[in-house]
């Protein structure tokens, strides 16, 4: 007698006579009629669904025309869609902004959701190993929405169960080539979605010109450049400490003369005193008369200011103590920036050991007692390894410009900020296009930012110290 076999075991079979044929035939359970068209009129029902409540425009508009050619006929409804084509092109021409919010980038995230990423989904997918075909049926992460600004996608992303956001971020290369970008950033929205950002254009491609001086002096997050999202870039310095890395020419002055031009105000009305360490003469002592007193070029002379910002420090916590937790600028008690321009030539390539040790040990006490009390520290630097710079990790808040290696990205910023799309090693050494570019990650923050600083010219330098000059005769 036959048995019926498991579907796997139908190829163990040895059949005795040679010309007979071992035939499997798995049961065959037949769906009513009914069943079958319940489901599909269901799934029908959905998608329609589905697709008014995502594209709510793109369907409403050819459901009004085919309405109104049903009606009225089709002179009414080319009628009808001559009047809104020249009313959006009237309205764009006039308020282009708006336009472009409103209708402009809905119009072309549906056509980049169409053409380009529903388009390409499956084999990019499947291609990069985000995806899985299992017997004979493909599991793909979900699509979820495309969101466009005036530089980028956003692509909203539904994971497979199981997957890790490390499985996405080791992936972004493949992403951003699948879909036709430069770069892919990975962040987490919510859990067990993405937001994967794909640029279409950078807007940080162009230098950035030193912004005016403010009339009103500010200590809080001072302007300095702009984020790639069009926003203006705001750096807190004020109950923080920043430290900056980047290779030669990656644009540390921009930011650290960027900061001292927003300071400025507020050092001329006495709420903030500028302290320079400049062991290279080179970048800090263009504006020497912007720090009067509080400039130090010699290792011997950075050590003794060192020295002094300690003392300030320490003085203050005395009287703060049991009075006061935070601080808040005053004429009696100024915010004190310590700018350390190359802060490597002081605590790594210094000759004197015990010139360097007590330089070390100054800059370690104020990066962890100082900015309750007011006392802020502001590094650049070249090189962010660990035998260098030994106390990066006290720095709450870091930038890193252009570095000349992918492992010193995540050591300026954290781990795994290069997999989240802080790619600062692929920043353009041409001055033009990657000077003062750089990403930004902030304590409060882990996600990196891209930003760019503005470009504080040597006559801006010359005509800030001028003018501090003249006020002090």
């Amino acid at each position: 007698m036959f048995k019926r076999l498991p579907g796997d075991e139908a190829r163990n079979l040895v059949s005795t006579t040679p010309d007979t044929a071992v035939v499997f035939r798995p049961a065959v359970v037949t769906t009513p009629a009914i069943l079958t068209i319940i489901i599909l009129a269901w799934r029908l029902f959905t998608g329609l669904v589905r697709t008014i409540c995502r594209h709510p425009m793109a369907t409403a508009v050819p459901a009004v025309l085919g309405a109104t050619w049903y009606l009225y006929g089709w002179p009414m409804a080319a009628s009808l869609l001559g009047t809104v084509a020249l009313a959006l092109a009237s309205w764009g021409y006039i308020d282009r902004p708006s336009f472009a919010h409103l209708v402009g980038y809905r119009l072309l995230a549906w056509w980049r959701l169409v053409w380009i990423y529903r388009r390409h989904w499956q084999p990019v997918m499947v291609v990069s190993g985000l995806g899985r075909h299992l017997r004979g049926r493909d599991y793909l992460p979900r699509l979820c929405k495309v969101t466009c600004s005036s530089w980028a996608d956003l692509v909203t992303v539904r994971m497979l169960k199981g997957q890790a956001v490390k499985d996405w971020t080791d992936r972004s290369d493949h992403l951003a080539q699948g879909f036709g970008a430069k770069s892919c950033r990975v962040a987490l929205s919510q859990a067990g979605r993405l937001t994967l950002t794909f640029p279409r254009e950078d807007p940080l491609a162009s230098p950035l010109p030193a912004l005016p001086l403010r009339e009103e002096p500010t200590v809080g997050p001072v302007e300095i450049g702009r984020r790639e999202d069009g926003r203006p870039w705001r750096l807190k310095v004020h109950g923080t400490h920043v430290l900056v890395a980047g290779a030669t020419g990656a644009g540390k002055g921009s930011i650290i003369w960027s900061v001292i031009r927003a300071l400025l105000p507020a050092a001329r009305a006495g709420l903030v005193e500028l302290w320079a360490l400049d062991p290279k003469l080179m970048e800090l002592s263009y504006g020497r008369a912007l720090f009067g007193s509080r400039y130090a070029a010699s290792p011997e002379e950075c050590a003794d200011l060192l020295d002094e910002a300690v003392s300030v420090m320490q003085k203050r916590a005395t009287r703060f103590a049991g009075l006061q937790r935070s601080h808040t600028p005053t004429i009696d008690d100024p915010f004190v920036l310590v700018v350390v321009d190359e802060v490597a030539f002081l605590t790594a390539y210094q000759s004197d050991r015990q010139l360097r040790q007590r330089i070390s040990a100054a800059l370690a006490t104020l990066t962890t007692q100082g900015r309750a009390v007011g006392v802020g520290v502001l590094a650049a630097l070249q090189d962010p390894r660990k035998e260098v710079m030994n106390i990066r990790n006290l720095f709450p808040d870091k930038i890193a410009l252009r570095l000349d290696e992918s492992e010193q990205v995540d050591m300026v910023l954290g781990d795994g900020a290069r997999d989240r799309g802080a790619l600062a090693d692929h920043i353009s050494p041409v001055p033009e296009l990657g000077a003062g570019v750089g990403y930004v990650r902030l304590e409060a923050s882990p996600e990196p930012v891209r930003v760019r600083a503005t470009y504080v010219s040597d006559h801006d330098i010359c005509s800030m110290a001028a003018a501090d000059e003249g006020r002090a005769a």
